[in-house]
């Protein structure tokens, strides 16, 4: 990550010019500002640089669209940290877009040799404020080499938006990395040369946003590692007592060449690790002697041999010291660690709770509370502090990803987090945790499966195992055994900007679909968490996060997210608790706590903060429902208990919580948690409780005995046979609402016209949690579109695309028209929130533009309902295709007629916002289509009528009887039920057919397969 500097300072010109003239003035040494030359101006942004277009020197602006170039602007400020003028943007990008100064087209190109970096103000945008890493990432990029700026090397880096107000970003040109995306002329010679600079360039990060830059400039000297540094293969040197462990020590150029000068390395081991020299190691010193023209990456090593004793004992550390003669030291020391051995916790052949026992029994406060704490990636002050802290667990939030973001890269940094846990007395594993909330979504190229909500219209149990079970595969092969998913919302309120990440509002639906936990886990019991292909999972937001009431949410300008769940004791036992009681029969390792309030109506409590609620996750979780894994915080979820840090802490973890995803401030969680333990405020049973818990899942997790990445399945991650999972999944999620004149299935032989702004857009269709935390529009990742799978389906077929309708629509035979929204998470997917339930003005200009035109289906790719109704009469097919994920193919798949719509509603579809929240099972219940509806195609609908469900309900009765209510057969005799009564309704859904509709769901779900047939019969002589 680039260093940046906070706080409003003096210009760095003026900071340097001062440090000289106060050491000439006190007679003292030159200080390091006068070794440096002095900054060198590349823009101030005070007229000097025009608006202009390639190829000419200037600013210009580029984007995937039109839409999303920037404007941009000179404008005069007060604040103006580098004259009066700065340049000012402001943008809404749907793909990619930013700006780039190119330079020097007619004249010689810039040198930058003499500098260390290049630095600039930013004026930043982090009102909320986010967390130090999980701002909005803008990349950086330098143009090297080449003709021009058009044709030029591309050295790319990122900085992410974490601040408010002006803040002066520095970037050494040694983090700068060759783009493997994109290079203008495929690249020339992968050497950061510096010496013929072309210009610079932004991108900024997709949606609405504003900035402001000012005084870009060089600064400091070049850097010793731009053109030689020693680095070591690793710091930590793990070796089995006795053995002898090899320390290799490279040299390295930037650009690869070869070294300029010679280079000497001198190593010797010192005491003060813990080992003892003579008794656990021979004492070794030496140097290793790099010429001058050796080639970059040449390696040169030495070995430091221990010695076995043949006593049981903890890791013992072996530090080297290196001295670095002729190039840059590397950052850190080498490390030899001699492997703790012959202690019973190490013993894989004792039960896990006598190992747990054992360990605990050795461990300080210190390492408790390090195993209670978990970090983002991104926050690590030092690599160190994993030994330092012994810390329990890292995770990666949504968008903290290496470089590059390949399974292969995840793999290797997952690891070298990991090999730091050997530098600690008991080497006990990390656990690395991420949000694969619908396949491993932080990963390019991975399978990423409908959001939860298109799995809930799927109504498939061994589907949604089957999903699970293809996530755990990717995300264990790259090293992550813990994920954060899945998620047991029950969502009540579609303004909800989380309201896809449930299966539905009917929490006899949500429960169906847990074989998901089994599908990523194995066997309940555990024992199939050292494979290879399985993860720990984590059922979430325990309790009641999807019934928050609308305008409770004190949190930004959220509206209803982590806001106040208010319902009777009877109501969260039936609808928020009761998902998470089968979690925990399926043997769901972990729970997550909600961010919102819990207001139990006529307890005379009020509103309690989930994550201090010790009723709920004590008295409830652990004593009730006997939850036997741990449970971990959500994202600096603690902080919103009120009070102070101290006591965050402690009611915290009084209340329950085991690990606290902190995930930034790690020392001071650290600090005052054993402060808290130590003052008697947070009892030693509490810590070890929560400890036992931790390690029994490490341990069950295999990670004792193989703590690093099995990466035999990294060719799995994004396979053919992944993807065809997912494919079946997306199929199965279409919920055909409407199909007048049987516009559904499509003809290969029709002349089709596509249109929409979902229709070609994979960011779109794969919704938040994609790639980034918010997700984006464009091609993120690896995948097929709709149309794309449209023209894969019908590939002799005549299928014309025009996003906005702008093309004439003469001579086609039908319109598919695929609206909705763009991507969002939690929070800012709230309703109120910049976001309604309505398609953009655009989305609608194209349905009534193709739809006027020829026969038309709809397609609604979405998180949530969308308010269509006063379009209905226009379009003969409606198609809710929710978040399809990667795989376009499975909605062509139903549109062609390879498969058949056979999804179902999983929420109820309103005619307006004002109804919401809107339920089955609601006394009040009108909606535009009821929860459980969905046509199908390719099967005929049965006939006979009253008469038919009349045998149907005598079947129904002899199946319950028989123990069957929930069994395939019972599901497939309702819905041929079911279709007899859709039949009947046809579009004319009224509040008197819609209540028994989506009650027989509910019932048949719950297995009382006879009130389900009575339900839909009830139905049926409504319809009149």
């Amino acid at each position: 990550m680039p260093s940046v500097r906070r706080g409003r300072t003096l210009s760095a010109a003026v900071v340097a010019v001062t440090a000289v003239l106060t050491g000439l003035l006190t007679g003292g040494p030159p200080s390091a500002a006068a070794q440096e030359p002095a900054p060198l101006a590349v823009d101030r942004f005070e007229g000097e640089v025009p608006f202009a277009a390639p190829p000419a020197e200037g600013l210009f602006t580029w984007g995937n669209a039109a839409e999303s170039h920037p404007k941009l602007e000179l404008r005069e400020r007060a604040d103006a940290p580098e004259g009066g003028t700065v340049l000012e943007g402001r943008y809404d990008i749907g793909g990619w877009g930013g700006f780039t100064h190119d330079f020097a087209f007619d004249r010689p190109a810039h040198d930058w040799t003499a500098y260390r970096g290049i630095r600039f103000w930013w004026y930043g945008q982090n009102t909320a404020p986010l967390p130090p890493g999980s701002g909005r990432r803008i990349a950086f990029e330098i143009k090297d080499g080449g003709a021009n700026g058009e044709a030029s090397e591309l050295w790319t880096t990122s900085f992410t938006d974490d601040w408010e107000g002006w803040h002066l970003v520095e970037i050494p040109f040694s983090r700068f990395v060759y783009r493997t995306d994109y290079q203008p002329v495929g690249g020339i010679d992968q050497i950061l040369g510096l010496d013929r600079m072309w210009g610079y360039a932004v991108t900024l990060p997709t949606g609405p946003g504003a900035f402001a830059l000012d005084g870009v400039e060089l600064y400091g000297a070049a850097e010793p590692a731009l053109t030689t540094t020693v680095v070591t293969r690793s710091v930590v040197h793990p070796v089995d007592e006795g053995g002898s462990a090899r320390v290799d020590v490279s040299v390295a150029t930037t650009g690869s060449g070869p070294t300029g000068a010679p280079v000497t390395v001198t190593y010797a081991t010192e005491s003060g690790g813990g080992a003892e020299p003579g008794k656990d190691y021979r004492p070794v010193s030496g140097s290793l002697v790099f010429p001058a023209g050796t080639p970059s990456g040449t390696t040169r090593s030495f070995t430091v041999p221990t010695l076995e004793d043949g006593v049981a004992e903890s890791a013992e550390t072996i530090p080297v010291r290196l001295t670095v003669d002729g190039a840059r030291a590397p950052a850190e020391s080498p490390l030899v660690v001699v492997n703790a051995h012959g202690l019973p916790y190490l013993d894989s052949r004792l039960p896990v709770r006598k190992r747990v026992a054992d360990l605990l029994s050795r461990m300080s406060l210190a390492e408790k509370a390090g195993q209670m704490t978990q970090a983002e990636r991104n926050a690590l002050r030092a690599p160190g502090d994993i030994a330092g802290y012994a810390l329990g667990s890292l995770l990666s939030g949504g968008g903290s990803v290496p470089t590059p973001n390949t399974p292969e890269a995840w793999a290797a940094m997952v690891d070298a987090f990991q090999l730091r846990t050997r530098a600690t007395r008991f080497q006990i594993p990390l656990i690395y945790g991420v949000d694969a909330v619908h396949g491993h979504n932080n990963v390019i190229g991975a399978t990423v499966m409908p959001h939860n909500i298109g799995i809930g219209a799927g109504r498939d149990p061994e589907l949604a195992a089957r999903t699970g079970a293809v996530t755990a595969k990717e995300v264990r092969a790259t090293g992550v055994p813990w994920d954060f998913a899945p998620c047991l919302c029950v969502t009540r309120d579609e303004r909800w900007g989380r309201s896809y990440e449930a299966f539905g509002e009917d929490p006899a639906l949500v429960t169906a679909m847990e074989t998901v936990i089994n599908g990523m886990q194995g066997a309940r019991n555990g024992k199939d968490l050292a494979r290879d292909d399985k993860v720990l999972t984590s059922a979430k937001h325990f309790v009641g996060d999807g019934g928050t009431t609308f305008g409770s949410s004190a949190t930004g300008s959220y509206t209803i997210d982590q806001g106040v769940t208010e319902v009777t004791r009877a109501e969260l036992e039936a609808v928020h608790l009761a998902p998470f009681a089968e979690a925990v029969k399926r043997g769901a390792g972990t729970v997550m706590p909600s961010y919102s309030s819990l207001d139990i109506l006529g307890d005379g409590r009020g509103p309690v903060k989930m994550h201090a609620n010790a009723e709920m996750i004590n008295g409830v979780l652990k004593d009730r429902m006997g939850f036997e894994g741990f449970v971990i915080s959500d994202w600096q979820a603690i902080d919103q208990i009120p009070g102070d840090y101290p006591s965050d802490v402690r009611t915290s973890v009084n209340a329950g919580l085991d690990m606290i995803m902190v995930p930034t401030n790690y020392q001071e969680f650290a600090r005052t948690l054993t402060d808290e333990v130590g003052a008697g405020r947070i009892p030693t049973a509490r810590i070890d409780d929560a400890v036992a818990r931790i390690l029994t899942q490490k341990f069950r997790l295999g990670l004792f005995e193989k703590p690093y990445a099995d990466t035999t399945n990294l060719p799995s991650i994004g396979s053919a046979e992944h993807r065809a999972v997912a494919r079946e999944a997306v199929a199965k999620s279409q919920v055909l609402l409407r199909n007048e004149g049987g516009v559904l299935p499509l003809k290969p032989s029709q002349k089709v016209y596509v249109a929409g702004s979902n229709a070609d857009d994979l960011g779109n269709q794969a919704g938040g949690w994609t790639i980034s935390w918010q997700g984006s529009s464009g091609r993120t990742t690896t995948g097929t579109t709709i149309l794309e799978g449209m023209r894969g389906a019908a590939p002799g077929a005549d299928i014309a695309f025009s996003k906005e309708a702008s093309a004439p629509t003469e001579g086609y035979d039908v319109g598919v028209v695929v609206v909705g929204e763009t991507p969002y998470a939690e929070g800012f997917g709230d309703v109120g929130n910049g976001n309604d339930l309505e398609l953009t003005a655009a989305d609608k200009a194209a349905v009534d533009k193709v739809c006027a035109a020829m026969p038309c289906a709809v397609l609604v790719v979405s998180g949530r309902p969308q308010l269509v109704g006063d379009r209905l009469a226009a379009v003969d097919a409606l198609v809710a295709s929710w978040l399809p994920g990667t795989e376009g193919d499975g909605v062509a798949d139903v549109l062609y007629g390879r498969r058949p719509f056979t999804g179902q509603l999983p929420v109820s579809w309103p005619r307006s916002e004002a109804q919401l929240p809107l339920n089955v099972g609601d006394e009040r219940y009108d909606p535009q289509y009821p929860y459980g509806w969905g046509l199908t195609t390719l099967t005929p609908v049965p006939s006979g009528g009253e008469p038919a469900l009349r045998a149907l309900g005598v079947a129904a009765r002899a199946l319950q009887s028989a123990g069957r209510g929930s069994s395939p057969e019972a599901r497939k005799l309702v819905g041929a039920a079911r279709l007899i009564v859709q039949k009947r309704i046809g579009q004319n859904v009224t509040a008197a057919t819609a209540e028994p509709f989506a009650e027989a769901d509910h019932l048949l779900l719950t297995g009382d397969l006879a009130g389900a047939l009575g339900k839909l019969t009830e139905a049926y002589r409504a319809a009149g």
